[in-house]
């Protein structure tokens, strides 16, 4: 008896035609097992990579009933700074990072004086050279004794050198305005409110 699958081209055709299909469908297989892969590590990655943050709660200092929050996060390179507070007198207000993260006097003394690791006089942000890292500027309180603040700083960090890392400083908010001048600290008033930087 003749072998049909040597010498019957249908049956030849057939199954050839069959291994095709079989190696398709583990190539398919195969690509679908590497696209699960790679989506798994792009995962992995975008968590790797999320961004950085921090928070000071703010709390009453010097017989004041200010409270509020302060918010940092990453933002390539830069970080977002961004506080809200309560029962505040209306006005402007100086608002600074400070060198200690002590908010333990009852007046916040025991934060120390302004974060100033370049060594510069006082100064306003943004306006030349001359400012310490710690000066953030003048934040406006409503009627209803309610304020926010929104800036974005170079030079700060979460986490990074000694030189730029705000956190373990502390947030404090003061009882006046900043005038940009006085030294070492523009004549702004008692400290009426303190908060200590954490990492998130």
């Amino acid at each position: 008896m003749k072998n049909l699958l040597t010498h019957n081209p249908v049956n030849r055709n057939s199954i050839q035609a069959f291994f095709i299909m079989l190696c398709l469908l583990l190539s398919a297989c195969g690509t679908g097992s590497q696209q699960s892969d790679q989506s798994e590590n792009e995962s992995a990655a975008q968590e790797g990579e999320r961004a950085a943050t921090a928070t000071a709660k703010m709390e009453a200092a010097s017989g004041s009933d200010v409270t509020g929050e302060a918010k940092f996060t990453d933002e390539d390179g830069k970080v977002r700074f961004e506080l809200t507070v309560d029962n505040l007198t209306p006005g402007e207000h100086a608002v600074h990072l400070h060198e200690k993260g002590d908010c333990s006097a009852e007046d916040a003394s025991s934060a120390g004086g302004h974060w100033n690791p370049t060594m510069k006089p006082h100064g306003k942000r943004g306006d030349g050279t001359s400012y310490h890292k710690g000066d953030i500027g003048n934040m406006n309180v409503g009627q209803d004794g309610k304020g926010t603040m929104n800036l974005t700083v170079e030079g700060w960090s979460i986490g990074g050198a000694d030189s730029t890392n705000v956190v373990g400083k502390s947030v404090i908010i003061h009882e006046k305005a900043d005038d940009f001048t006085s030294q070492p600290s523009g004549n702004a008033g008692a400290r009426l409110s303190c908060g200590v930087i954490k990492e998130d």
